[in-house]
């Protein structure tokens, strides 16, 4: 079977203190919860509870874009705000656990769906809060709303690229509960009424992929695709780019793309066959200050902290913290940040990021460029960028193409902070 990839650039990463992706375990419930009003991404949130109310696990207690839920019982015992790194005040309710679970341990009813309309579909991932949790944090029901092209078609593509080892999570999502991944699909292909369903998955997955094929059946046109695994090939650009090769060798013709990753399909799912909200997802939690890494089901709320604490604490000190991967992610000041809906894994490390401190001069050696799956010269980007130049036309405009994936930053003997310089520069982490 062909494998398609991107042109140029990337690296194949690898990271020793990643957790197991073969299972996961359940975190310990949390006795105190911070529930945000604002996730990364999404719009305007009213809580509709105050402080004194008492709530239920999947009550509704923020209505917006998107809605926010209570994830366990108990009351609310105050309101917090924060601003995150990008100077945006986040709001949040604080509930201490308390009463029974009406969710929990319990068998869950199972809805018939097919018979729904799209829109009666798209109502119920609005009214549950499903969020694009590998990304941005959209709300789902805006994605799929917009998402139909009637003039070229439309593919729904399954994002099954582990291009990173932090994406343990996922993997074990996909392992543990791909028919819920699968039906996710079949509901989304619905909403948006794809031609097609494009299984991407990475090249040394082709087993996975084919238990996803045959959960699939012949109900629907459904197809595999092999990926690269040279970082970053899940990133969309690198993604499309071999989609439109497989489109062109394969005669396959896929239209428009929508790109959906395993965790929000299966939180379509959980809404439209369970009516439920997001109440937990699986986060990877590791790094080499971690005493025992695994990937974790962790409570939508649960403190940073604490998810540490169920991995056994840490071994010494750790210099950097960083919610989602060290290749992208945020660095965390603040153990009582709570975990968030695309929150996909968090680490701890005895050292600091690449490129954090100990910086030297550039050497030139040209492996930034090397590396850069869009083809710009980091080198030069940032030096015109750090000394406060615009430097020339090309230079500007080029700059507006880096995506931020860290590539050139990782591979750079003097530990330059090339990409965020480069990335920050265009004033929209979009």
């Amino acid at each position: 079977m062909n494998v398609y990839s991107f042109p140029r650039g990337g690296i194949s990463y690898e990271d020793s203190s990643v957790p197991q992706r073969d299972s996961s375990v359940v975190a310990f419930l949390p006795a105190i919860s911070v529930i945000p009003l604002v996730q990364e991404g999404g719009g305007r949130v009213s809580a509709v509870v105050s402080v004194g109310d008492t709530v239920k696990e999947g009550m509704l207690i923020g209505w917006g874009s998107p809605n926010v839920h209570a994830t366990v019982p108990g009351k609310v015992i105050r309101r917090v705000s924060w601003k995150n790194v990008h100077g945006r005040e986040i709001e949040a309710l604080v509930i201490r656990m308390g009463g029974y679970f009406e969710k929990l341990g319990k068998k869950e009813e199972s809805f018939p769906w097919e018979s729904l309309s799209p829109q009666d579909l798209r109502r119920l991932i609005s009214d549950f809060g499903i969020v694009e949790m590998e990304g941005s944090g959209r709300a789902a029901a805006q994605m799929l709303t917009t998402a139909a092209d009637p003039r070229r078609g439309l593919s729904l593509v399954v994002r099954c690229v582990f291009d990173d080892p932090w994406l343990a999570a996922d993997y074990a999502l996909c392992r543990e509960r791909y028919k819920e991944v699968v039906e996710g699909s079949l509901i989304a292909a619905a909403i948006v009424r794809a031609a097609r369903i494009v299984f991407a998955f990475s090249r040394g997955e082709r087993e996975l992929g084919d238990l996803f094929l045959r959960e699939a059946g012949d109900a629907y046109p459904v197809s595999l695709m092999l990926t690269g695994s040279r970082y970053p090939q899940r990133n969309r650009r690198e993604l499309e780019l071999a989609l439109r090769n497989y489109e062109k060798k394969e005669q396959v013709p896929l239209g428009s793309l929508l790109m959906l990753g395993p965790a929000t399909l299966a939180a379509i799912h959980d809404a439209v066959r369970l009516r439920k909200p997001i109440l937990d997802r699986y986060v990877a939690v590791g790094g080499s200050a971690v005493k025992k890494p695994q990937v974790m089901r962790v409570r939508i709320g649960t403190r940073i902290g604490e998810v540490f604490a169920g991995c056994g604490g840490f071994v010494g000190k750790p210099r950097c913290i960083v919610s989602g991967s060290p290749l992208q992610g945020r660095i965390v000041t603040d153990l009582d940040e709570p975990v968030l809906k695309t929150s996909f894994a968090v680490s701890a490390s005895l050292n600091g990021q690449a490129g954090a401190s100990g910086t030297w001069n550039c050497i030139g050696c040209g492996e930034c460029r090397r590396v850069c799956p869009v083809g710009l010269d980091p080198e030069e980007l940032y030096k015109s960028l750090a000394s406060g130049l615009a430097g020339g036309k090309e230079a500007r405009e080029s700059r507006h193409f880096c995506h931020g994936c860290g590539c050139c930053e990782l591979v750079c003997p003097s530990r330059l902070p090339l990409a965020g310089v480069i990335y920050d520069s265009q004033g929209d982490f979009s």
